[in-house]
C-alpha cells in the first residue's frame, strides 16, 4: 500500500468509527477541523454546522462537496418493557439493522451500548420470529443495562430525542477493500482531506480555486442548501457511486452520475468530468442513479445558480454493510485532482 492509499484508508477507518448520524455531527466537524487546521488551513463553520475550507487556486471557483452525516436513529420513546423505541434518521430498510450493535448518546453526553432487534427475536421463543414485517414499529433497541421497565430508563438519563449510532464494523483487508458502514460518504471525505493533504504540501496544481464544503444534514435531503461561498460558480458532490443491477459502476472505479432522482446532472460537466478522466487515465463508469439523490439537489433547491456534477468511488450495498477498495477512491482522487487543475 502506497503513501496515498495508506492517508486515505487510516483516514477513513477514523471518520467511519466516529458517530455521526445527521443532527450529531459536532465530534467529526471538530476532528475534520482540526485536521484541516494541521494542515495550515483555515477552514470555518457555517452557522448550520458544516465546514468550508479554500484549500488554493484563482480561476473559475469550484466547491467540492462531501457529506459526513450518516444514516442512524433517534430515541423515540421508553417502552414498558424497557428496550427503546426509535425512528429513523436517513433511509435504510429494516433488515440492514437488525442485530447490529449500536450506541445511545444522550443529552447529558453519557453513551450507552446496545444492540437493535425485532420485537419477536427469538426462534425458540415467538413463532412470527421467521415471519414477522421488518418495519420500523417491530425493532426496538435492547440496552446493555439491567433495565426492565421504563422508569428504569428515565433513571439512566436516557430520553426521546437522544441520537443512536450503529456500530460501523468496519474491516480492512489485506488487498485492499474496505467492508463498514458509512462509506456513504465518508469514503468520500477521507477523498477530500487527502485532496487537502496535497494541496497543503504543494503536490497540486491548480487552475480552479477549489473550495471543500463539508456537509452535514445530506441524508435528511438539506446538507448543501446554505452557505455556498459566495464566488461558487459550480458545485461537485463527491458522494458515492451506487452498484447493482444493470449499472455499470463498480468497486474499483469512479463513477459519474449522468442523472438521478432529480434529474439529469448539467450536461457539460458530465462531458468535461469525462473527458478529464480519459485525460488523467482514472478507470471510470457513467451512470444513471433513479432512486438517488445528491447535496447538488439541496443546492438547487435552495436558489444557487450553479453548474453542478456528481461522482464518487463505487460503493456496493449502499446503505447497508458497504464495501469499496482503495482503487476506487484513488481513481476518484485522480479524477479530482485533474478537474481542479485545468
Amino acid at each position: 500500500m502506497n503513501y496515498s492509499e495508506q492517508f486515505l484508508v487510516e483516514k477513513l477507518v477514523d471518520l467511519v468509527k466516529t458517530p455521526s448520524p445527521s443532527g450529531f455531527t459536532d465530534t467529526i466537524i471538530t476532528y475534520l477541523d482540526s485536521e484541516l487546521r494541521g494542515m495550515g488551513l483555515n477552514p470555518r463553520r457555517t452557522r448550520k454546522g458544516a465546514l468550508v475550507v479554500e484549500i488554493g487556486g484563482q480561476k473559475r471557483p469550484i466547491v467540492l462537496a462531501a457529506h459526513v452525516d450518516t444514516l442512524g436513529a433517534m430515541v423515540k420513546s421508553l417502552k414498558p418493557n424497557g428496550r427503546l423505541e426509535m425512528t429513523n434518521i436517513g433511509g435504510f430498510t429494516m433488515n440492514s439493522i437488525e442485530n447490529e450493535n449500536c450506541i445511545v448518546h444522550t443529552k447529558s453526553g453519557k453513551s450507552f451500548t446496545g444492540t437493535i432487534q425485532s420485537i419477536s427475536p427469538s426462534v425458540h421463543v415467538f413463532e412470527n420470529a421467521r415471519t414477522l414485517e421488518r418495519k420500523i414499529s417491530n425493532m426496538e433497541i435492547r440496552v446493555d443495562e439491567e433495565v426492565k421497565d421504563a422508569e428504569a430508563l428515565q433513571r439512566l438519563g436516557i430520553e426521546a430525542g437522544d441520537f443512536v449510532s450503529f456500530d460501523p464494523r468496519v474491516t480492512v483487508t489485506e488487498n485492499g477493500f474496505v467492508k463498514s458502514r458509512h462509506l456513504d460518504d465518508k469514503a468520500s471525505v477521507a477523498v477530500l482531506l487527502d485532496l487537502a493533504r496535497r494541496a497543503s504540501s504543494g503536490e497540486l496544481t491548480f487552475g480552479r480555486k477549489t473550495y471543500l464544503f463539508f456537509s452535514n444534514y445530506e441524508e435528511v435531503g438539506h446538507g448543501a442548501s446554505a452557505a455556498l461561498p459566495e464566488d461558487c460558480e459550480e458545485i461537485i458532490s463527491v458522494d458515492m457511486g451506487a452498484i447493482g443491477d444493470t449499472l455499470k459502476t463498480d468497486e474499483f472505479v469512479v463513477s459519474i452520475c449522468a442523472k438521478d432522482s432529480g434529474g439529469p446532472y448539467d450536461n457539460s460537466v458530465v462531458r468535461n468530468l469525462i473527458e478529464t478522466a480519459k485525460r488523467v487515465s482514472a478507470d471510470y463508469t457513467v451512470d444513471i442513479y433513479p432512486f438517488y439523490g445528491s447535496d447538488v439537489e439541496a443546492s438547487l433547491r435552495a436558489g444557487y445558480d450553479v453548474k453542478f456534477g456528481l461522482v464518487g468511488p463505487g460503493v456496493e450495498a449502499s446503505h447497508g454493510y458497504e464495501r469499496t477498495h482503495c482503487r476506487a477512491l484513488e481513481n476518484t482522487l485522480k479524477l479530482l485532482m485533474g478537474y481542479i487543475e485545468s
